[in-house]
């Protein structure tokens, strides 16, 4: 798949970089409206941000302030645009979690058994905005068909089997879950932090929804097949927004 995402999640920015392909200031021809139940907007050839407020009806100084953008707002093709806020929702949902276990870690807690800083999984707190060091897995165990491409390919693509389990590459919040986004299949987009997310398409099945927090390794899909194609995952990550080689992160 030549141009996923993102960073979800969800879900960051985008800055200019050279080599890279924008979306001209223009608006080409005439364009449908985006239906208010949709959550997530990728950028195609000729798209603005005004033209995108205009047709969601949130208005472009809405979009640049849920998605960070910073004027001239150049988009670049293939972008994700969130067309919602969810920061209070993140932050007051996260607090809410974070208080259930401290309660529950209290009410549990033994005086006997102790865990070192070491042995604790690198983590988020949206509470306090601290970030940690994050610690990625392979979502997949397969041959890789498709290499990351800047200017073609957005991540990898993962050969596999119909079915075979497709699993989180590190925890984090499921920021969206569906097939809303046309030419991606069943589509999970996972926001680990504030500056990464990871997004697996292609699937043949869904098995987490959207809100739902994910630990590293658990079972999210299940792989799919795009028409015409081999079975395969394509798998992203994404920095800020940017599309990232994923082989950089991933272990050996």
């Amino acid at each position: 798949m030549a141009r996923l995402i993102a960073s979800l999640f969800i879900l960051a920015l985008l800055t200019a970089c050279g080599g890279r392909h924008y979306a001209p200031v223009r608006s080409y021809g005439y364009a449908q409206d985006i239906p208010k139940t949709q959550k997530y907007y990728v950028v195609h050839k000729g798209d603005t941000l005004y033209a995108i407020g205009r047709r969601s009806g949130h208005g472009y100084r809405k979009l640049a302030k849920w998605n960070r953008l910073k004027s001239p707002y150049r988009l670049e093709i293939g972008q994700i645009i969130k067309l919602f806020d969810d920061r209070k929702r993140s932050a007051v949902a996260s607090y809410r979690k974070q208080k259930t276990r401290y309660q529950s870690h209290k009410k549990h807690k033994t005086p006997h058994k102790t865990r070192s800083r070491s042995q604790k999984n690198p983590s988020l707190s949206y509470g306090n905005k601290k970030l940690l060091k994050l610690t990625w897995q392979w979502p997949l165990r397969g041959k890789i068909v498709k290499s990351f491409s800047q200017t073609q390919n957005k991540g990898i693509d993962i050969s596999g089997k119909p079915g075979q389990k497709v699993r989180a590459a590190a925890s984090g919040k499921v920021a969206y879950s569906g097939k809303g986004l046309v030419g991606y299949g069943n589509l999970l987009i996972i926001r680990h932090n504030a500056i990464y997310l990871s997004a697996y398409a292609n699937n043949r099945r869904l098995l987490v929804k959207e809100g739902q927090y994910v630990k590293k390794g658990q079972v999210v899909a299940e792989v799919g097949r795009k028409r015409g194609e081999k079975p395969s995952l394509h798998f992203e990550i994404r920095k800020k927004g940017n599309p990232v080689n994923p082989l950089r992160y991933l272990p050996k």
